[in-house]
């Protein structure tokens, strides 16, 4: 183990790992029974649920996470050579599209007000970019939207689709500052009276419309397509019929910025794309990370587009998620009083620190990918640095393979 872990259990204590490490959590059991029994249930369901429940308490969840993630990833390649058997006897449900609704709504339709509880003033549920790196949540938030702006090099002639709007804010954000044409959807009902009000009070109805259909419902054609962190949704089994919408509602000469949380590798992929995790069974019903690996091979054999360039924005996201549970625990007051309780705070809390952790330790990435259809012209291919691949790479610049090894130490 990279860690230490102290597990107290009334007077008795067990440690787990090094004595020294640096890197130590401490977990206090305040109902054994009820602990253990919650673990045989499956590891990270039985975490959180039992967490929940106040079954546990813990000084530091994101290093006991950080110290669990290479354990867990040690454990893949057997979970996906059973993976196959796994699959034929299980009924995992899959993303249909009245399926895909009500997963949507199971998350994303809990309230406006829980997630103003700890998103900034935009509402922008995904990775900021902390560029400088002193800036905060707010203008990280703005900065990764301009970033996806730039890599398509939107402007005023464009018809821009987003899939997934979210509350708006990368919308409002490429209507507003780059003129262009927007068409977003969402799956939400609550996101998309957020959106649409949002639209109508910054004077831009004639240049944002905001649908409530499904991806696989939409129609036209678009010369530019934005997609930040929707395709965790879409289901494994699904990828390549994504990737086929994306590239027929793209012009010939179009491009799709994509950002994607991801797999750290190919194994994890395949050892969780059927499993039953804390993330798909109480967070986000029916959802799969991919992996890099595994949008390669979907649009090789579902598409015509191309890769143009990666970045790997990992380390921003771990940074994102320790302001927003920061945010999220100093207005816990305010969240009981609009009626989360103990419980569902407590599991928002483990969440919200089960991510920060997976980040941190590189079990999970996050990346921007810019892609293009076969027309798109080359005097348009001055890919921004951060997105070139190079010998001399830095921090946020990846190739496609430096993206998808497997998890290394923290660069944190």
């Amino acid at each position: 183990m990279i860690g230490r872990v102290d597990l107290v259990q009334g007077r008795r204590r067990l440690v787990l790992g090094p004595p020294d490490a640096e890197l130590r959590a401490s977990v206090t059991i305040n109902s054994p029974r009820r602990f253990w029994r919650s673990l045989a249930g499956g590891f990270s369901v039985g975490l959180g649920e039992s967490y929940a429940e106040g079954h546990w308490d813990c000084d530091d969840l994101v290093a006991l996470v950080r110290i669990f993630a290479p354990e867990m990833a040690r454990l893949d390649r057997p979970r996906a050579l059973m993976a196959p058997l796994v699959r034929a006897t299980s009924r995992a449900p899959r993303n249909t599209r009245a399926a895909s609704r009500r997963n949507i709504a199971a998350h994303y339709d809990l309230g406006n007000e829980l997630f103003s509880l700890f998103l900034d003033e935009s509402m922008t549920y995904s990775a900021a970019v902390f560029d400088p790196p002193h800036i905060d949540l707010h203008a990280a938030q703005r900065e990764k939207l301009d970033r996806a702006c730039r890599k398509l090099q939107l402007n005023e002639d464009d018809h821009l689709l987003e899939i997934g709007t979210g509350w708006g804010s990368m919308a409002l954000h490429a209507a507003g500052r780059y003129g262009c044409r927007v068409t977003t959807t969402t799956l939400s009902r609550e996101q998309h009276a957020y959106a649409t009000q949002r639209v109508r009070e910054n004077g831009l109805d004639d240049r944002v419309e905001v649908l409530l259909d499904d991806y696989r419902e939409l129609r036209g054609s678009y010369s530019k397509l934005v997609s930040v962190e929707m395709i965790e949704a879409v289901g494994w089994q699904y990828l390549d019929e994504y990737f086929r919408v994306c590239s027929r509602l793209l012009e010939d000469d179009g491009a799709m910025l994509l950002q994607a949380i991801v797999f750290a590798d190919d194994l994890a992929f395949e050892a969780e794309k059927s499993a039953c995790s804390f993330a798909n069974t109480l967070v986000f019903p029916g959802g799969c990370l991919p992996s890099v690996e595994a949008i390669g091979r979907s649009l090789a054999a579902a598409t015509d587009m191309r890769q143009l360039g990666l970045e790997d924005i990992t380390a921003d996201y771990a940074r994102t998620l320790r302001a927003w549970r920061s945010r999220f625990r100093a207005r816990a007051a305010d969240g009981e009083a609009l009626g989360y309780d103990e419980r569902f705070r407590r599991l928002w809390d483990f969440y919200l620190a089960w991510s920060e952790g997976g980040f941190a330790q590189r079990r999970i990435l996050d990346v921007q990918m810019l892609l293009a259809k076969p027309g798109y012209p080359a005097s348009r291919l001055n890919i921004p640095a951060e997105m070139r691949s190079s010998r001399n790479a830095g921090p946020r610049e990846a190739s496609l393979a430096s993206a998808s090894r497997p998890p290394g130490p923290s660069t944190l």
